[in-house]
């Protein structure tokens, strides 16, 4: 057995008003060692992936109750929660989408665990609840989300998610009566329901090895038909290739029924597009199916030819109309050529082309007819934010989109398509006055000379005199954009004069293609100099200075962390770690974390793949004898994306190597998962937890 002691004797410079830690929990260790490619890797750890273990579930029994005994300790966090609770307790109504004469969207009251499933009878008519969600589970754990309602819109189909796990079931519900049919469909992952005549396709998993449902290798994603009416083990397997095993299928069809598409995807990067007519009893034909590229089809014409989205020499994307008979490139057509801004999202409703553009990390959207021609602006409330929606059948007369900023809480908007003009469906009533607050974007330059933008959020008129707490938030990769939005728990540190920054990082899908690529694979510790980066521009220009300024990031942002707080310890005060990939020399052995070898890389496939790997792994770059920042590791035990697995290991030896008098800690949610689903009194639970750690560490004061 080895004990993790740790002498915590404060000295007045590094005073916390938390109390004072002695002793980390015992965390046995095993002489495990690998081999990578004549390199032996030490892992005494690796029992910890064992989730289901006795030994694993005391040992994280033991850790969250001293991350209790700590967070208990400090004594603003029933303040902080109950400003939180506060900020909480107001009226959230999302965008609503339109089923024939119905209206669907979800509505929580104020402090419900889950928003309810709403339904309303015409646009003018009584709100009603379709699904209470509240009522499907004692400790309001489980969500519910609308997949998508039959050709005649009599049936809605539903994804129930118990705990946050990404495994749901797919029940269906008659819209009329609100009554819920035998149908249930189970071991979905990653699916839809791609409705055709009397039943849908959906994507599932065979069932996984009891004890394995939440860490298991997910292999086989299989694609069947189901129809109204029938079990389960009556469904018709449309689609599987036990060649491929580790790709991931999905199904999806036009609105006129003439073209259900395949994709297959090796993973988060890159994938096939496959097509045939729903009544073709023959194999799927190839349309898209180089890898390198991006190409995906948006909506069929009346003549039979593709609208299709593309980053075939157009790393920022482009529309162009294709012929499915002769896809070829030379053949296609182009309607919206690429430009200097990310083309990020195509949709289509009335009869109209809605193109959505990122232009400096803030979304544009504007209106087209199928050809291109007649393109209008769509003005949202403010210049800067995020926007969404646009999508609808080619006989509507008018579809809904959404809006939100740093400083603006969340409104829908009904757009109508014959006069152009917006009005708001719902907005979100925060206890807060958006005046007091400012936001600006940034540039500033990382190592290697790249500009990198950052958005920089705080109170108006605070001084840069380096003494404002900051919280630096990134993520950095998957192609996945960071855009401005309101967040209610934000305010906790911007009322009180800290400041939130969040730079738009290599490796995120703000710029297109190529600014993803700079990120990816063998580029990837670009990602973590750009952050770096960011804490030293916010200390240089004022805002901050290192005794007070905090990181955050969850799952790869969770990985970002983790490396940038172990290459950089000196730099950061807190880190918080949520979800992370820690351990990147084992993170495709489980679950679906094979699907991340396209961004990551596999230490297994090559030395050169696994030397990339390891010199930044967050888990295997802690070194024995360092003082690292306070550090507060978040997980959830039914994460079934990111194993918990990574962030235990990552805990145990930051636990085992840390010499420093700051508290290293780790945060392990019951019932949920990898951040979806969660519960209203697990989010007030949690950030009241984060936020207390924050300005224990910090300010030591709220």
């Amino acid at each position: 057995m080895s004990c993790l002691a740790l002498s915590c004797q404060q000295q007045n410079t590094n005073y916390t008003s938390g109390m004072k830690i002695s002793h980390y929990p015992e965390t046995e260790q095993h002489d495990t060692i690998l081999n990578f490619f004549g390199t032996e890797v030490h892992d005494p750890y690796m029992w910890l992936e064992n989730d289901t273990s006795r030994e694993t579930m005391d040992w994280v029994k033991r850790e969250n109750e001293l991350t209790r005994k700590y967070i208990d300790s400090i004594p603003f966090r029933n303040t902080i929660k109950q400003r939180y609770t506060d900020l909480m307790n107001f009226e959230k109504t999302g965008m609503p989408s339109k089923v024939g004469g119905y209206f669907f969207f979800t509505k929580n009251s104020g402090l419900e665990p889950q928003g309810k499933i709403m339904v309303r009878k015409g646009l003018e008519g009584t709100d009603e609840v379709f699904i209470d969600v509240n009522s499907l589970s004692a400790d309001g754990t489980t969500a519910a989300n609308l997949l998508g309602a039959s050709d005649d819109d009599k049936f809605m189909a539903v994804a129930i998610n118990a705990a946050g796990s990404d495994w749901s079931s797919i029940v269906v519900y008659d819209i009329e009566n609100r009554k819920r049919l035998n149908d249930e469909l189970k071991w979905v992952k990653f699916s839809g329901a791609t409705w055709y005549k009397d039943g849908f396709y959906y994507s599932r998993y065979p069932q996984p090895a009891k004890g394995e449902e939440l860490s298991g290798n997910n292999q086989n994603h299989m694609i069947y038909y189901h129809r109204l009416g029938t079990t389960q083990e009556e469904d018709v397997l449309v689609y599987e290739n036990k060649n491929r095993p580790d790709v991931y299928n999905a199904v999806s069809i036009t609105e006129d029924k003439k073209f259900l598409f395949l994709t297959i995807s090796p993973g988060t990067d890159g994938y096939e597009i496959w097509y045939k007519h729903p009544e073709d009893r023959g194999s799927f034909r190839p349309l898209f199916t180089d890898l390198r590229f991006h190409t995906s089809p948006v909506e069929s014409t009346e003549d039979g030819k593709l609208l299709v989205q593309t980053d075939v020499d157009a790393p920022r994307y482009r529309l162009v109309l294709v012929d499915p008979e002769n896809p070829q490139e030379e053949n296609w057509k182009e309607i919206i050529p690429q430009n200097e801004h990310l083309l990020q999202g195509v949709s289509t409703c009335g009869g109209q082309v809605f193109a959505s553009y990122l232009e400096n990390a803030s979304t544009k959207v504007y209106r087209s007819n199928y050809d291109g021609s007649g393109k209008i602006e769509i003005v949202f409330p403010d210049k800067t934010g995020s926007g969404g929606g646009f999508y609808g059948k080619k006989n509507d007369k008018f579809c809904f989109y959404s809006f939100t900023s740093f400083t603006y809480p969340g409104l829908s908007f009904r757009y109508d398509l014959e006069t152009g003009k917006s009005e708001i469906f719902s907005k979100l009533n925060v206890k807060f006055n958006p005046e007091d607050y400012e936001s600006k974007q940034v540039k500033y330059k990382s190592k290697d000379g790249t500009e990198i933008p950052m958005f920089i959020v705080h109170k108006k008129g605070i001084k840069l005199d380096g003494n404002n707490p900051c919280l630096l938030y990134g993520y950095g990769g998957f192609n996945v954009p960071l855009t401005p939005g309101f967040s209610t728990s934000r305010l906790i540190l911007l009322e009180k004069g800290g400041v939130f920054a969040m730079p738009n990082l290599r490796g995120g899908g703000e710029f297109g293609e190529e600014w993803h690529k700079a990120g990816m694979l063998e580029n990837k510790q670009n990602v973590f100099d750009d952050f770096i980066a960011a804490a030293e521009y916010l200390i240089a220009q004022g805002y901050s200075n290192s005794k007070i300024l905090a990181i955050e990031g969850g799952s790869n942002g969770g990985l970002l962390v983790g490396a940038c707080m172990t290459q950089r310890p000196d730099l950061f005060q807190v880190a918080f770690p949520a979800v992370g990939v820690m351990d990147m020399l084992r993170f495709h052995l489980f679950t679906v974390g094979k699907g991340w070898i396209p961004e990551y890389g596999c230490a297994d496939s090559s030395k050169a793949q696994f030397d990339n790997l390891y010199r930044y792994s967050p888990y295997h770059n802690l070194k024995e004898g360092t003082n690292y920042p306070a550090t507060l590791v978040m997980t959830a035990d039914h994460d079934d994306r990111v194993v918990p697995a990574h962030s235990f290991k990552f805990a145990a030896r930051l636990q085992q190597y840390h010499r420093g008098e700051r508290p290293v800690l780790i945060r392990v949610e019951k019932s949920a998962g990898h951040g979806a689903g969660k519960s209203t009194e697990q989010i007030i639970e949690e950030q009241s937890d984060k936020w207390s750690f924050f300005f224990d560490q910090t300010i030591h004061a709220y």
